[in-house]
């Protein structure tokens, strides 16, 4: 049973996304066989990863929470703890994971098991990002979970795919830069759009909106009249995106606009 249970939390933090469609058929309440019965920890422990093995991953939680609270100086208890996190995560019940697995590392701060606590909090933000048009704070919080990942665990399994996921958590907030900043262009507000523009220059330059960026630098700098500067986003644009249509688009501009202007 151990082994099992053991599988279950590897291929966890090796296939997020795969344990994500698991979440679908995690039904059950949590209040469903769990009321207070004095059992022994290895009969509550098994019943726990039995539910969480069907699905019933509410219940599951609960089971494992139970076996932390009947027996609590257990050697069963710390995994208990961790399993509940876990179970919690299946069920999209994210707040409880994250708390369970916050307090599982705040008493076993050094557990072999630490690594996949972290990970799995930076999971739970992580899968909660929302699309580019809504408040991006919980994008934010997955950010530094994920970093937090990377900076104690490198060379772990966890690190890596924290890594990658890092990379997507960056054009993420890089288009919401990118969607104010239009926003703005559109009002007429073109100082307020260059700062969210550069602000993807500066930050998010590896993501794949810095084209873009550029290009609507260039188009801010010509209505703001700073001829100068849009050639140089422009001579900046044609350096490293040569052959994109952003570029095509900022010359064609530059050309209108900016043709007696020579980049300094």
């Amino acid at each position: 049973m151990k082994r099992s249970i053991r599988s279950k939390i590897t291929r966890a933090g090796l296939l997020g996304a795969v344990i994500a469609t698991t979440a679908a058929c995690g039904g059950g309440s949590a209040n469903e066989d769990v009321a207070y019965v004095a059992r022994d920890v290895e009969t509550l422990y098994a019943e726990a990863a039995r539910r969480l093995d069907t699905g019933n991953t509410q219940v599951a939680a609960a089971l494992f929470d139970e076996v932390e609270r009947q027996h609590p100086y257990s050697p069963w208890a710390r995994r208990a703890q961790l399993m509940s996190a876990f179970s919690y995560y299946i069920a999209r019940d994210y707040n409880k994971s994250i708390s369970n697995a916050q307090r599982f590392l705040s008493i076993h701060p050094g557990n072999k098991d630490a690594p996949y606590a972290y990970y799995l909090i930076a999971l739970c933000y992580y899968e909660q990002i929302s699309d580019v048009n809504r408040d991006q704070s919980i994008t934010e919080q997955a950010q530094t979970a994920l970093r937090e990942v990377n900076r104690r665990f490198p060379q772990t399994e966890y690190a890596a795919d924290a890594r990658l996921k890092l990379d997507l958590v960056a054009d993420h907030l890089a288009g919401k830069e990118m969607e104010i900043g239009r926003f703005y262009q559109r009002s007429g507000r073109w100082l307020a759009a260059q700062l969210r523009f550069r602000n993807v220059v500066d930050d998010f330059q590896t993501t794949s909106h810095t084209p873009e960026a550029l290009y609507r630098l260039t188009e801010s700098s010509l209505a703001l009249g700073i001829r100068d500067e849009a050639v140089k986003y422009t001579a900046v644009l044609g350096a490293n995106y040569p052959g994109t249509e952003w570029y095509e688009k900022a010359f064609e501009l530059v050309g209108e606009h900016a043709s007696d202007v020579t980049p300094s």
